[in-house]
């Protein structure tokens, strides 16, 4: 089979490394892919598998008003239909909303299978009134929508014209791979110290401005521990500002980016989510198969799907800063508990493996293709 992948780009971030992975295993599988994105290749942060055919259209600025972003999608979508015609794929799968739009108005009439796939739950992230009528309206004309939760599945059907909505979750890639930028943990945190990990882009959705006010209600009684966050993104001044007004400078740490991640996971003692709204969060997924016990916010969606509550981690109310401190102490401060989390945390790596989560994927291939037949 031929596919073609498209996104944004590959900068760092969940829906890109859904992306490689998958690339990668359906490649090994014998299948031909392509990912293409609107942004330049030298944006790249994860390594492409060589038998992977990649191409960059180059047109992801932005526009500085309404009609010169008619204008550039437009050509975008002239852009992407050319290439599909030359590529000629039996599949294209589009990854995140106004991918998705972009490409079934480039397929329409087109001889391919077009499956659209919603990364995070969208009434959490409103894209404005005209692109979400485009959803609304386009989604009607792809094959299939994949949703990453039963949740965002029910919101689908219920807000657009899809006309078959499917649920697959992110898959994790075990082991987990390491490229650069290489940082090793112990050449940031000093010896013996317990560290609680919190891992993602740093915006507002990720919410770690709620948790380093929830370690800094906790600091004072647990100073064996330190924060680390490692992510980089527009919040980094406001968070490096609140915990220099926390007096936090010495506890918590923001790294930025690692390509190592797994050395990040082994290192922790606990995972920590505080995010807003999720989609599927990779992280946690990953902590989890790495053995770290984990604490989120049982937010919109995601986190309820992956941690199994008082077996794996712990799942507190949605905001609540003091329930989210808590549940942290009570794992900082029971052992015992950290390490019967952990011993069950693991199974993460059958439940999310990629082959199960690829084998989902290329049973609804088969089925919007044959259909397509």
């Amino acid at each position: 089979m031929k596919i073609v992948v498209f996104i944004h780009s590959l900068s760092g971030g969940g829906a890109e490394r859904v992306a490689i992975n998958l690339s990668r295993y359906w490649v090994e599988r014998g299948h031909t892919v392509t990912i293409l994105t609107l942004a330049e290749a030298e944006e790249d942060f994860y390594l492409l598998d060589c038998r992977v055919k990649r191409i960059a259209l180059g047109l992801a600025r932005d526009s500085q008003n309404a009609a010169l972003g008619l204008w550039a999608n437009m050509n975008r979508i002239k852009a992407l239909r050319t290439i599909l015609c030359q590529e000629r794929p039996d599949v294209v799968l589009s990854l995140m909303t106004t991918a998705n739009v972009l490409a079934i108005l480039a397929a329409r009439n087109l001889p391919i299978a077009v499956v659209a796939s919603e990364r995070i739950h969208p009434p959490q992230f409103p894209l404005g009134r005209t692109w979400e009528c485009l959803r609304r309206w386009s989604y009607g004309w792809s094959d299939a929508i994949v949703a990453l939760t039963s949740e965002s599945a029910d919101w689908l059907r219920q807000h657009t014209n899809a006309r078959r909505v499917v649920v697959i979750p992110n898959p994790v890639l075990w082991p987990l791979p390491s490229q650069p930028p290489i940082l090793e943990p112990h050449s940031v945190l000093p010896n013996q110290r317990k560290v609680v990990l919190g891992v993602g882009r740093l915006a507002f959705q990720k919410g770690f401005d709620i948790l380093i006010k929830a370690f800094s209600r906790i600091a004072r009684n647990h100073l064996d521990w330190d924060l680390v966050i490692l992510g980089e993104g527009p919040e980094r001044p406001v968070l490096e500002n609140l915990t220099s007004t926390l007096c936090l400078n010495e506890r918590v740490y923001l790294p930025g980016l690692v390509g190592n991640i797994s050395d990040w996971y082994k290192a922790a003692d606990i995972y920590v989510m505080g995010s807003r709204f999720e989609g599927f969060p990779n992280t946690l997924a990953e902590a989890l198969a790495s053995g770290c016990p984990a604490v989120s916010f049982d937010c919109d969606t995601g986190p309820r799907d992956i941690i199994r509550h008082e077996i794996d981690g712990l799942l507190v109310s949605p905001g609540d800063v003091e329930a989210l401190s808590s549940a942290m102490t009570r794992l900082m401060d029971n052992e015992a508990l950290r390490s019967e989390f952990a011993a069950r945390a693991v199974e993460a790596r059958d439940r999310f493996s990629i082959e199960r989560i690829g084998a989902m994927w290329e049973e609804l291939f088969n089925e919007v293709t044959q259909r397509n037949a």
